[in-house]
């Protein structure tokens, strides 16, 4: 199993990875399939299912399908460009995709959105057609939007075991699990870091690496930044006002007076991790860590090592990410990372764990100490449903972050005052997560059916 630094931390637009992200990465791989098609087609539609008819609009998945077939993608994503395109798409009801004739789309009437017709693969699944010149369809595919910006298609998933054992043979320590993670840093010598980028080096180079580790660092911090320094009202229609400027305004009044209770650090942390999320919700650019949703729990924790840890230094972010991918890709390989599938113990847990992980690296614990305060994080998030008001990643999203982002630091720190040594391994937790993720009831998984979402007022 190889799943690349680059997979976990992917550079894109809020509010959502699974809803968002994916349903445009879809569209645009969909574009590049009747590309490489021999005979024209002349018009698109579109159906989503699942989580993604659910809370859709509150999650902009409409707008991320019409404009991932009119050729957006995430990480190159322009506002203001998008803003205008879709006015005209609405206008003419006309998709104007790159290296192909101008297609016909009305999003009112070719982009429906099924609650009764649930695809197989995964929670979140869409559909995507073109038509003839007589509105008959003669391209169908099915994508699923798997987490994280993940999107694969019906095929790919069966083809996903044949895939993992080519990645064995390529890779100098291809570990599936926590315990083959553990049993080859035993053999090797080597931290969990350096195994990580071994296998990255087999892709890129070591330049390369860097740049895009420093890059993936950037675009993390830069959105705390925006977040501390933006105030108002987020859309969606909650009315939800953004919280950290002014938190973070009283934080640096405080600063110097010898007069905060010690407790007043997880202040710190909750406004670092609520800065990214505030700007999640604003559709802004964030960084899936490893999920939108989840985006703040791990910048949060670099931010508050950085800021207020005596000894740190930032050349070491890059075994912080490395490590803490490494034990995402985990999670990802064995359970999941996406709230539809397996609620938000999968995001917010998951991003707990990796920056658990990521800290108690650079903070020098052994590979037994990285596994055990991972495992510390994510059990302590077993059986977190996933039920945002209104569909949208605003309550409990933002202020879930910086709990996540508490419990992590906490969890490191437990670790880091032991050997290593402990009852329950990264693996069962891992397997336990999963699990309890299939015996949740689907409208606590991402439906906006069920908990917060239906009791509390939605205006």
């Amino acid at each position: 199993m190889f799943l690349s630094v680059f997979d976990m931390f992917k550079i894109g637009v809020g509010p959502s990875s699974s809803h968002t992200m994916g349903p445009m990465v879809a569209g645009g791989r969909f574009l590049d399939h009747l590309r490489a098609q021999p005979f024209k087609v002349h018009g698109l539609r579109a159906s989503l299912h699942g989580s993604l008819a659910f809370t859709g609009v509150g999650h902009a998945t409409d707008r991320a399908t019409i404009l991932g077939l009119a050729g957006f993608l995430p990480d190159t994503y322009d506002h203001a460009r998008a803003e205008t395109t879709l006015a005209e798409i609405a206008r003419t009801g006309t998709v104007h995709p790159e290296g192909l004739d101008p297609l016909a789309f009305a999003p009112k009437t070719d982009l429906l959105f099924d609650y009764e017709t649930p695809l197989p693969g995964h929670a979140n699944g869409m559909q995507l057609m073109a038509t003839d010149a007589q509105g008959d369809v003669v391209v169908r595919e099915t994508y699923y939007s798997i987490g994280g910006g993940f999107v694969v298609t019906e095929a790919e998933q069966a083809r996903e075991a044949v895939m993992d054992a080519r990645d064995a043979k390529r890779h100098p320590y291809p570990f599936d699990t926590a315990a083959q993670m553990l049993e080859m840093a035993r053999e090797s010598g080597k931290t969990i870091a350096e195994m990580k980028r071994a296998n990255e080096l087999e892709h890129m180079g070591p330049a390369e690496l860097a740049e895009g580790l420093d890059r993936i660092w950037e675009v993390m911090n830069a959105c705390i930044e925006r977040g501390l320094s933006t105030d108002g009202t987020l859309p969606g229609g909650l009315l939800v006002r953004r919280r950290a400027k002014a938190i973070h305004d009283s934080l640096m009044a405080e600063q110097g007076m010898n007069l905060s209770a010690p407790h007043i650090i997880n202040d710190w942390m909750s406004v670092y991790a609520m800065a990214v999320n505030e700007e999640n919700a604003a559709g802004g650019q964030v960084v899936t860590s490893p999920t939108n949703g989840a985006a703040g729990v791990l910048p949060a924790v670099v931010r508050y090592w950085l800021n207020h840890v005596p000894g740190a230094v930032p050349s070491r972010v890059h075994e912080f990410l490395l490590t803490a991918s490494a034990i995402g890709g985990i999670v990802k390989h064995n359970a999941s990372i996406s709230g539809a599938e397996a609620g938000c113990q999968a995001e917010v847990g998951s991003a707990s764990a990796m920056a658990a992980a990521g800290l108690c690296a650079v903070m020098g614990g052994s590979p037994m100490q990285i596994e055990n305060a991972a495992e510390i994080a994510l059990e302590h998030h077993l059986g977190l449903t996933c039920d945002p008001v209104r569909g949208l990643v605003q309550v409990p999203c933002i202020e879930r972050n910086g709990l996540g982002a508490i419990k992590a630091v906490s969890a490191a720190s437990l670790a880091l005052r032991g050997d290593g040594t402990h009852l329950v391994p990264l693996d069962a937790c891992i397997k336990t997560m999963f699990e309890t993720g299939q015996d949740m009831s689907e409208k606590y998984k991402e439906t906006s059916l069920g908990g917060l979402a239906v009791n509390v007022p939605n205006c």
